[in-house]
């Protein structure tokens, strides 16, 4: 029989995981600032009479979105520089899928070139405020990175949508070879004063739904339309959301280049936030040092104790 004592035990840890739950989910929140701004800035844009075309518009809302995070301090220049690479990257992929007719932008502008308005580009850049967010938010530590397969994969991700309209599509055995890359590869993260543990291709998973969900919003307010939601809006495919997970690792693979050289090209002194296998295959007596400096944040050196 359980005692009144246990009962009290398990609700307590209920209620803890809760509240963990809870504090996971503002920290999300918070690291999607940048996202949850442009949504908003999308929205007024749809539904508000602007004086200027409404791309044209959010083109200089977002200039003035990051250049506000760059001067509060929510990012520093070194991510400004990645944010800006992952608006280029999606901009030049947004050139050539709007001319092959994968989807389009309605309405004109005076930024708008070859079809393609150059906000489109922080709609990418929007992905890696958030996981440059995340990563000091969580104080994430990867372990056991892979840094050139990893990087050969995302360069292969990115060609295949382009390739994929003439030679036969290879998302998926691209996506196979990712998982054996990565199978030993894990992020931690903290939440309060607990530290957790996960498979970093499972994180790529959970992000590329949310940004699926994400798209769905995106089309609804019409900054870009599919062939099939010209006429009406309907839901996008749910194929899109692997696609996104992969687009998510091309995209991690950008933070991570930066993240592996802290202690060496910045912030000397300090441990790299992204171990290699070459980092970690060290002798036996070092091995604890480099685990708990790469994988455990300064400030929550208690947080190895809860570790899941």
């Amino acid at each position: 029989m359980t005692s009144w004592r246990d009962r009290s035990g398990h609700r307590s840890r209920f209620v803890s995981g809760c509240l963990q739950f809870l504090h996971f989910g503002w920290l999300e929140v918070v690291s999607c600032l940048f996202p949850i701004c442009l949504f908003g800035g999308l929205a007024v844009s749809k539904y508000v009479d602007l004086p200027i075309d409404r791309y044209d518009a959010l083109l200089a809302y977002c200039l003035g979105l990051t250049l506000l995070f760059w001067v509060v301090g929510l990012e520093t220049w070194r991510e400004v520089a990645v944010i800006f690479a992952f608006h280029l990257v999606g901009l030049g992929l947004e050139l050539f899928k709007v001319q092959v007719g994968s989807w389009q932008y309605p309405g004109d502008a005076v930024t708008k070139f070859a079809g393609v308005p150059l906000f489109a580009g922080f709609m990418y850049a929007a992905v890696g405020s958030y996981i440059c967010q995340a990563w000091r938010r969580f104080d994430l530590r990867v372990s056991s990175y892979r840094p050139w397969p990893t990087t050969v994969l995302a360069i292969l991700i990115y060609a295949n949508f382009f390739t994929h309209h003439w030679i036969v599509d290879l998302r998926l055995p691209i996506a196979l070879a990712l998982l054996v890359v990565l199978r030993r590869t894990w992020v931690f993260f903290t939440v309060g004063s607990r530290r957790y543990r996960m498979p970093l291709a499972l994180s790529f998973g959970l992000i590329g739904f949310f940004l699926w969900i994400a798209e769905n919003f995106g089309t609804f307010l019409d900054a870009w339309n599919y062939p099939d939601q010209v006429d009406v809006w309907r839901l996008v495919h749910p194929a899109k959301f692997g696609a996104w997970a992969l687009l998510v690792s091309m995209s991690f693979v950008l933070v991570a280049s930066v993240k592996s050289l802290e202690g060496r090209l910045y912030h000397r002194g300090t441990p790299a936030t992204v171990s290699t296998p070459e980092a970690t295959n060290v002798e036996p007596a070092d091995l604890t040092a480099d685990i708990t400096a790469a994988e455990i944040a300064p400030q929550h050196g208690d947080a190895n104790q809860s570790t899941r």
